[in-house]
């Protein structure tokens, strides 16, 4: 642990989550609740415990809302954070900020919704594209052209990557391939009991080219909840302490939302570079001490991009360094082991937060051995945020 103000004061003690699926049935303030009541019975607290709620944007549940609903009787933290998918991780740093400068003693940082059965955010939105907001603006330029959904948003990027790095469509689907592999053992995902193969991948149909079906992460109904503490009492708690190492944010310039197409290069994602340099920085930790990670996956190119912007490799080699199983079970650097958000749920990344909280503890259906600090990632594309979690040395 370094001197940083924020590294080690924080700990993850209880993580909880509803089922995965299609069509919950259920309200998404009652996931919501589910999903935090789980999380404290995980940690060994009760509702009077929290003190601190906090969510990101297109998460409709209000703090308020879930408080009354769990039964906690107060808070004295509450935030939402912007950015859809990019802001998961930032809602562990501001739990962790709010421990650590004794603004709040327990927080839960939460995130449900159906996105399956109700709101499809992978689907072309012309409200956005005329809305009298900078949001709207920036969608002006695009959607006329087609692009106004994240997929063929991302596929111009993609694109331009393959072009300058000679990535191919195989590269990212060995990804897809990874994460499946990952799910099809994890009775929780989704996809349970069903793999992929490259070939699968290969055949599936286009959605945005160089995209298809398969490199693009499914949509889903859930809930996910993760409890957000100080370290001390969090060893006083059942679960072994996930300790908060670092915790950071970032944009970079010429920042859209999925369409930073201004920028020179276009090969890459600064924003998530930024973040790398924040954790490394905070942690004193390099990427050749991390034993497992979680990398946002909600299309597959983006992967690549990440492992080389957090610097496990370097520019254009990420095609390499994936080859022959290494971003699995028992590679250098084993990723998404609970199956990713291509094969266990997209809850934006809130469920990766939680399978890195199991490694940590050791109780991961696909252990990585002797976990000591975990990576992970949020939302790709947009403004985003990162975590390093450790192993409680003291515990």
């Amino acid at each position: 642990m370094t001197n940083h103000a924020l590294s080690g004061r924080a700990a993850i003690a209880g993580i909880g989550a509803t089922d995965f699926s299609k069509d919950s049935g259920r309200s998404e303030l009652r996931l919501a609740a589910e999903a935090v009541t789980a999380a404290l019975a995980d940690a060994g607290l009760t509702p009077a415990d929290v003190d601190g709620l906090t969510t990101f944007t297109m998460d409709n549940n209000t703090q308020a809302a879930v408080a009354r609903s769990v039964g906690i009787p107060q808070l004295k933290f509450f935030s939402h954070i912007g950015y859809g998918g990019g802001a998961a991780c930032a809602t562990v740093q501001q739990a962790a900020m709010a421990v650590a400068t004794g603004v709040a003693d327990v927080v839960v940082a939460y995130r449900a919704f159906n996105e399956r059965s109700v709101s499809r955010f992978g689907q072309f939105s012309t409200a956005l594209a005329s809305a009298p907001t900078s949001s709207g603006i920036d969608a002006s330029w695009s959607y006329p052209h087609g692009l106004g959904t994240p997929a063929a948003q991302v596929a111009m990027v993609a694109r331009r990557y393959m072009h300058v790095y000679g990535a191919t469509s195989e590269d990212f689907g060995r990804v897809a391939v990874t994460d499946r592999k990952h799910a099809a053992v994890n009775p929780d995902a989704f996809f349970y009991g069903k793999p992929i193969t490259l070939e699968d991948h290969q055949n599936s149909r286009w959605i945005a080219e160089p995209l298809h079906l398969l490199d693009c992460c499914q949509e889903s109904d859930g809930g996910v909840a993760i409890v957000v503490t100080s370290v001390e009492r969090a060893r006083d708690l059942p679960q072994r302490p996930a300790v908060i190492t670092a915790a950071a944010q970032g944009s970079s310039a010429d920042q859209y939302v999925m369409t930073s197409y201004y920028r020179d290069a276009l090969t890459g994602l600064p924003e998530m570079g930024l973040v790398g340099d924040q954790l490394w920085a905070q942690s004193g930790l390099r990427p050749a001490d991390v034993q497992t990670a979680i990398l946002y996956d909600h299309f597959t190119p983006f992967v690549l991009m990440q492992l080389e912007e957090l610097g496990f490799c370097g520019r254009g080699e990420a095609r390499d360094f994936i080859a022959d199983g290494a971003i699995e079970l028992g590679g250098k650097l084993p990723i998404n082991t609970h199956g990713g958000q291509l094969g266990e749920a997209y809850i934006h990344g809130m469920n990766g937060i939680a399978e890195a909280v199991r490694q940590v503890r050791g109780t991961s259906v696909n252990q990585v051995p002797e976990v000591q600090n975990v990576l992970v990632t949020a939302g790709t594309g947009v403004p985003t945020s990162g975590l390093v979690l450790s192993a409680d040395q003291a515990a």
